[in-house]
C-alpha cells in the first residue's frame, strides 16, 4: 500500500477523527478542571481597612477569605491612630481571588526621633534651618543680656533645657533663647568660662 492511499484510507481516517476528539475532550475536561479549583469568576472586593488596628484587620480580612501581610512601617502619620493601616495593596474596592494576599503598611507609635546638632553659639540664621531640616519646628525666640546679638545660648522644649546631643521626636518644637546685643566683652568671657564648667 503506498503512502497516500493510506493517508486517504478508512482507518487513517478513524485515527485523525478519534484524535480531534480526545484532544477536544481533554481540552474541555482541562477547562473545567481549572475553573473549578482556581474559583475561575468568582471574585472578592478588597475592603477598606485603612485606618484599623490589625485586630480588626484580620477579622475584617478573614471573613473575606483573605490574608494579610505586613510590608513594613512607614513615616508616623498623626492622622492615623498608632499600630493602624496607613496604607494597603490592593486598594479597597478591587477585586481579587479568594485567599488572596493584601499587603499592608502599619503607621509607627510615634515620629522618629532625631538629634539635636550643637546650635549654641551660632546666629538664628545658621540655627533655624539647620533645625527645619531635621524635621523640628522653631517656637517662641526669647531674648538675653548677651553681647552677641541673635546669639544662640540656649534651647528649650516644654520649658525644659534641652543641647546638642538629645534625641527628640520630629516636628517637637524647641525654643530659642537668643542674645540681644546687650552686655560687654567681660560678661561674655565670665559666661563662657561658666559654661565650660
Amino acid at each position: 500500500m503506498s503512502f497516500v492511499k493510506f493517508l486517504v484510507s478508512k482507518a487513517f481516517v478513524k485515527q485523525i477523527a478519534l484524535a480531534i476528539i480526545i484532544v477536544i475532550a481533554l481540552i474541555f475536561i482541562t477547562r473545567w478542571w481549572l475553573g473549578s479549583t482556581t474559583n475561575h469568576d468568582e471574585r472578592i472586593a478588597v475592603p477598606n481597612v485603612k485606618g484599623m488596628t490589625l485586630d480588626l484587620v484580620s477579622q475584617e480580612l478573614e471573613n473575606a477569605e483573605l490574608r494579610y501581610f505586613i510590608i513594613d512601617s512607614a513615616n508616623f502619620n498623626p492622622d492615623y491612630p498608632k499600630y493602624s493601616v496607613i496604607d494597603q495593596e490592593p486598594n479597597a474596592g478591587k477585586f481579587v481571588k479568594e485567599n488572596r494576599q493584601i499587603y499592608l503598611v502599619l503607621n509607627p507609635s510615634g515620629y522618629q526621633k532625631m538629634t539635636i546638632p550643637p546650635i549654641v553659639g551660632k546666629t538664628r540664621r545658621q540655627a533655624e534651618p539647620t533645625l527645619k531640616a531635621l524635621g523640628f519646628k522653631i517656637g517662641k525666640i526669647t531674648y538675653v543680656d548677651w553681647i552677641g546679638e541673635d546669639e544662640v545660648r540656649d534651647l528649650r522644649h516644654k520649658g525644659k533645657k534641652v543641647k546638642a546631643g538629645d534625641r527628640l521626636e520630629k516636628t517637637s518644637v524647641i525654643d530659642l533663647v537668643l542674645g540681644n546685643g546687650k552686655g560687654d566683652y567681660r560678661d561674655a568671657i565670665s559666661n563662657n568660662a561658666s559654661d565650660d564648667n
